[in-house]
């Protein structure tokens, strides 16, 4: 079956919103009503989209809450932008031309997380002789799939 697909600036208004700690049925629920919260993170995001989407094609949204998603198209910085707002980390952003990549620490489930909503062209390796932490983290690089 073909995941969901959202655009990278509603899946990332999507996890800001269930960072909160809503249930699904909370979330789609507020989504729809328009009750939701000021957002003052450095996005300062303003829910329009992601309520377009749940206005215009509510099943696709429902889905999207309820068994994932995958993002459209990714930019680097959007990976960067997602693991930040999705998994509260500040992974490391490199920004090197041909050398691109995000680099962050990340636990199995986390990795099989992002991995999940890369959309088609990106990939995700641990890196070499990464060796896990005490918390189970270890090393991963998200890059363009030809980088490799």
């Amino acid at each position: 079956m073909t995941k969901t697909k959202l655009s990278q600036w509603d899946a990332l208004q999507l996890e800001s919103l269930k960072s909160l700690g809503w249930t699904n049925e909370q979330l789609i629920e507020r989504v729809g009503s328009g009750n939701l919260p000021k957002d003052d993170s450095k996005f300062q995001f303003d829910y329009v989209g992601i309520r377009a989407v749940a206005a215009e094609q509510p099943d696709t949204f429902k889905e999207a809450v309820a068994n994932g998603y995958q993002i459209k198209y990714n930019t680097i910085r959007g990976i960067h932008s997602w693991i930040f707002v999705a998994l509260r980390q500040d992974a490391e952003l490199i920004l090197e031309p041909g050398a691109e990549a995000v680099v962050a620490s990340l636990t199995e489930a986390e990795a099989a997380s992002l991995a999940s909503v890369l959309s088609f062209g990106w990939a995700l390796t641990a890196e070499d002789g990464a060796a896990s932490d005490a918390d189970g983290r270890s090393a991963y690089r998200i890059m363009p799939a030809g980088q490799q």
